[in-house]
């Protein structure tokens, strides 16, 4: 029983203490009615209904699809650097950061195993969890808390293309700049032979027979399922931008899911939502104690950008989203600052720590070398977008 509560202490830190805030709280502010006002469910809906239909892509290997297509058309290192980094920044804006690096990471280790450059592993697992967090602030579905702001401040997919569309550009050049000087622009003899299939057998769609250096198991890929998650992901940013009802887009989420393939659901992430859930009650009770919420609002008013990158450096962007917006609602210094926190420290956002994981897993003699790397560069990014904001705020 206890090594269980360790195990479940270490994976879902967040959570637990999400959980033992929102008991404590509960304890000085008492449940009432009012505890039924914490809880936004448009986001809970929202976040639910995008986990399950990009779920559902994963599961039919879409995204590993696409990535050996573009692959197929490389030859240098350095254009297979440029495609493995961009892959999760383009995709983390549409499927979310974490989702990006949980499919890609793996895929690019054994794209890196197969060209036999294995020596960039740790560059290359920096790079694409930059990308993937840089690319996902760009849009509302694109990280977790987004949602969440979004549906706060009622911003429009427009207008968060707005905010965060220089930081997101300059983030972009950045990587570019640094895969030019750090990857050198060589041959990679061992794509020479590869076409498209094998490929395609070699990392994309592994079998359940076959040890390979991907383990993803996915399934068949359907053409048909595939077009449905498609327009439900359409249904779902309809709901986002405010041109459907989040109630009409659960139901066909739901149902469509359950027709097509209702494994799916079993593996999602819950905690997330359950996380937010959590921090929504603690949140809610806190700001009900007059003591605490004028000091809280007085910080977070004056410092809304400056705290929201300072505390995701200690307890990630999620958490730190659903801490500030309690006291401020100067939503645009908020979004930026959020989203740029998650940048930094291996922990300020926790789509990080999924490559650290995958990567320390296939590498554990590299774990004090990725972090040396990954400290270096992300602290490279964080001070370029936050001098950015400094100029542009």
């Amino acid at each position: 029983m206890l090594r269980w509560l360790i195990d479940v202490l270490k994976r879902e830190t967040i959570l637990v203490i999400a959980v033992v805030l929102a008991v404590i709280s509960c304890f000085i502010v008492r449940p009432d009615a009012q505890y039924a006002s914490y809880i936004h469910v448009n986001t809970i809906a929202q976040l639910v209904c995008l986990m399950t239909v990009v779920g559902g892509l994963q599961r039919l290997g879409v995204f590993r699809i696409i990535g050996v297509k573009l692959l197929t058309h490389v030859r240098s290192l350095r254009g297979l650097f440029a495609i493995l980094v961009f892959l999760p920044f383009f995709f983390g804006m549409l499927v979310t950061n974490d989702v990006a690096l949980v499919t890609f990471v793996p895929f690019a280790i054994a794209v890196l195993m197969i060209a036999r450059e294995e020596n960039y592993v740790c560059l290359a697992g920096t790079l694409m969890t930059i990308a993937a967090n840089t690319g996902a602030m760009l849009t509302p579905v694109g990280n977790a808390h987004n949602l969440y702001l979004g549906d706060l401040s009622h911003y429009s997919v427009t207008q968060f293309l707005q905010i965060m569309g220089p930081y997101t550009a300059i983030s972009a050049v950045g990587l570019l700049a640094v895969i030019f000087f750090a990857v050198p622009k060589k041959k990679v003899r061992a794509f020479e032979k590869m076409d498209e299939n094998s490929l395609q057998r070699g990392v994309a769609a592994p079998s359940n027979e076959t040890e390979k250096p991907d383990k993803f198991k996915a399934m068949d890929f359907s053409a048909s399922k595939t077009f449905i998650y498609c327009i439900l992901f359409l249904v779902c940013v309809c709901a986002v931008s405010g041109f459907m009802h989040v109630y009409v887009m659960t139901a066909l989420v739901f149902v469509a899911v359950i027709i097509c393939d209702r494994r799916v659901f079993i593996g999602l992430d819950w905690c997330l939502p359950l996380t937010f859930c959590a921090f929504f009650i603690f949140i809610g009770n806190m700001a009900r104690v007059p003591e605490f919420a004028n000091i809280a609002s007085h910080f977070v008013g004056k410092y809304p950008l400056q705290l929201g990158v300072v505390s995701s450096q200690i307890i990630s962007n999620v958490p730190t989203t659903l801490l500030l917006s309690g006291f401020s609602d100067n939503w645009r210094p908020l979004i930026i600052g959020t989203n740029l926190g998650g940048l930094g420290t291996l922990i300020a956002s926790m789509a990080s720590l999924v490559t650290y994981k995958i990567v320390v897993g296939h590498y554990a003699n590299q774990k004090k070398r990725y972090l040396t790397v990954y400290s270096l560069i992300n602290i490279f990014f964080l001070v370029l977008t936050v001098g950015l904001s400094y100029i542009i705020e």
